[in-house]
């Protein structure tokens, strides 16, 4: 007496589960909201977003008909008094079948790897953008728990917020005076990884003007979660007309100052006149010791570079001296 409605719950559950899931993923288009990673607003962005579409189509092509083949064969090898599915226990090979759930999964593959290698090479993430206007260079470091930007080409810094030109190819050189984090603007670009001892260089681009939302993307203790930042989007004269504004109205950060603000804490947005020379050198190079060279250089900048080999060649002339 209980066989209809157990096999009826069975039935409910999947379905609702499934319709749950569904209102989920489209609920926040319907409410407008937004999916950032899906609403690029940059060449880099949007060729990311190209790749997702494209790796989740291919992956859907196996996926669907499996689940839908999965659920079909449940419903008609059930249990049941007058199931009239054909019987047939010593069935054990079909080659039609094999050649079908072999074939099609490989030429998948083949394609996703031929698209996958395509953008990882056009998505270097140190390949400068071809464009008309020469890129401006941001020179960023993740602190304990906050970020800080140096634009060196302007004189300028600031803590928690970032201005950029729109229309224009961005050169961020990222390192870390702190535990490692992941500098992440959705809507330009995807997520690289800030490093002590690492100078990492990455090109997004804005291509409208707004504003748009960063982040850290990695666990890095206690406060994480509060290292967001604006990234507002200018035309070049209000872009000009900012730094001009943050000369005039702002503190130079001094080499004091920079090491309260590195310290472990929270901070809010900040603005600078000016910055030590050479500080996002300094920071680079703060844990090369005893000859030894700092991390990989891949992706680094000339000037970081340059600065890491010097330190190197510095304290393997101090340790010679010392034998001596």
């Amino acid at each position: 007496m209980n066989k209809k409605p157990r096999s009826l719950i069975r039935i409910i559950i999947p379905v609702v589960l499934t319709l749950v899931t569904i209102a989920l993923i489209v609920w926040p288009m319907l409410a407008g909201g937004q999916y950032v990673v899906l609403d690029p607003k940059g060449p880099i962005g949007a060729s990311q977003r190209d790749l997702i579409v494209i790796s989740t189509i291919l992956c859907a092509v196996i996926i669907v008909p499996v689940l839908i083949l999965a659920a079909v064969i449940v419903w008609r090898y059930r249990e049941k008094p007058d199931n009239k599915a054909a019987y047939e226990p010593n069935w054990a090979h079909s080659t039609k079948a094999e050649v079908v759930w072999w074939t099609i999964p490989i030429i998948i593959i083949g394609i996703l790897a031929i698209v996958t290698i395509r953008y990882t090479y056009v998505l270097e993430p140190s390949k400068p953008l071809a464009h008309e206007k020469a890129p401006i260079t941001i020179q960023v470091s993740s602190l304990d728990w906050k970020w800080l930007f140096m634009y060196p080409e302007q004189g300028i810094a600031t803590v928690n917020t970032l201005n950029i030109p729109a229309d224009r190819p961005v050169k961020f050189e990222l390192t870390a005076d702190s535990p490692m984090n992941s500098f992440w603007i959705p809507q330009l670009g995807g997520q690289i990884y800030t490093m002590s001892g690492m100078a990492m260089t990455l090109y997004l681009q804005a291509d409208h003007e707004g504003k748009y939302w960063g982040s850290g993307a990695n666990f890095t203790g206690e406060h994480f979660g509060e290292m967001r930042f604006d990234v507002n989007a200018t035309s070049d004269e209000d872009f000009d007309n900012w730094v001009a504004e943050v000369k005039q109205s702002s503190q130079a950060l001094t080499t004091e100052g920079y090491k309260a603000l590195a310290e472990p804490g929270t901070s809010n947005v900040a603005y600078y006149s000016a910055f030590p020379e050479g500080l996002f050198q300094n920071i680079v190079t703060k844990y090369v010791v005893d000859g030894q060279s700092a991390h990989s250089k891949h992706g680094t900048s000339k000037e970081a570079s340059g600065a890491i080999q010097n330190a190197t060649d510095t304290s393997n002339q101090d340790e010679d001296e010392s034998a001596n």
